[in-house]
């Protein structure tokens, strides 16, 4: 089950591949994320002397909890396989890709970061998307149309 979704991603990157990582969290930030009160706008996912954290991602913090010190921000250090951290690496430092979360998902009672590796999108690729997309809008309105 998607909790937060990145929505800007999709569109400012081609995502080729795709990755499951864990993610550690305070159990506020667990509550917090089931009630859904977070962001992933501006966040990305970076290699940090032989480890994936999530960046500036925003966890609001969760009203029934004591929250004096807490900082919504903060670096959280995502769970993968020694395997998978190679190939991330290997894929943004030589691919020249770039690393962002497209989502926050429940499964179970584990919360996993959904982590997309792909190119970013310049000007021209994202106006062809915006109008592909127009397109396939008119043709199933006038679909519509033809079948009442």
């Amino acid at each position: 089950m998607i909790l937060i979704q990145n929505k800007k991603a999709s569109f400012d990157y081609d995502i080729e591949k795709t990755y499951q990582a864990g993610v550690v969290l305070t159990g506020p930030e667990v509550k917090s994320l089931r009630l859904k009160h977070a962001s992933l706008a501006g966040s990305y996912v970076q290699i940090q002397s032989g480890e994936v954290v999530l960046l500036n991602a925003q966890i609001n913090p969760y009203a029934y909890a004591d929250n004096h010190d807490y900082e919504p921000r903060r670096t959280r250090k995502l769970l993968l396989s020694k395997k998978e951290i190679l190939q991330l690496d290997d894929l943004h430092k030589n691919g020249k890709r770039a690393l962002v979360p497209l989502a926050i998902e429940l499964q179970g009672n584990l919360i996993k970061v959904k982590i997309g590796v792909g190119r970013g999108l310049k000007k021209f690729d994202k106006r062809e998307k915006i109008k592909k997309r127009d397109q396939e809008r008119q043709i199933r309105r006038q679909m519509k149309r033809v079948r009442q």
